[in-house]
């Protein structure tokens, strides 16, 4: 990769950052330039054939495509089986995303003797 493309890439992954951080901050405030921003910063990388980082690709809905802000466009919820998950519900389709967190293990350790 030459310096002048490495230089892009960069560019690119700060707007990206910076489009997303004002979406999260204008959701509530202001839902459609939030829905307006996370739309540009998904077509700058598909434009720019780069991926988006993990955290903020969560923030797209993978069924209906929008722009999902946990708290206020989607709802959060732990799950409480023997399987430590936490779910992530659309609020515009409804489509259910699990994150599993980890598997079952003890809140205290058993002693040894």
């Amino acid at each position: 990769m030459s310096r002048k493309t490495a230089r892009k890439k960069v560019i690119l992954h700060e707007r990206i950052h910076i489009l997303m951080r004002n979406a999260i901050s204008n959701a509530r405030t202001d839902p459609v330039l939030a829905v307006r921003q996370a739309t540009l910063a998904r077509r700058l990388c598909s434009r720019h054939r780069a991926h988006m980082p993990y955290q903020l690709r969560m923030l797209f809905c993978k069924q209906c495509k929008s722009f999902i802000v946990p708290g206020i466009s989607s709802r959060v919820r732990i799950g409480r089986s023997n399987i430590r998950s936490v779910r992530t519900t659309c609020g515009l389709c409804g489509h259910v995303y699990r994150k599993i967190l980890s598997p079952h293990c003890p809140a205290v350790p058993k002693p040894t003797c």
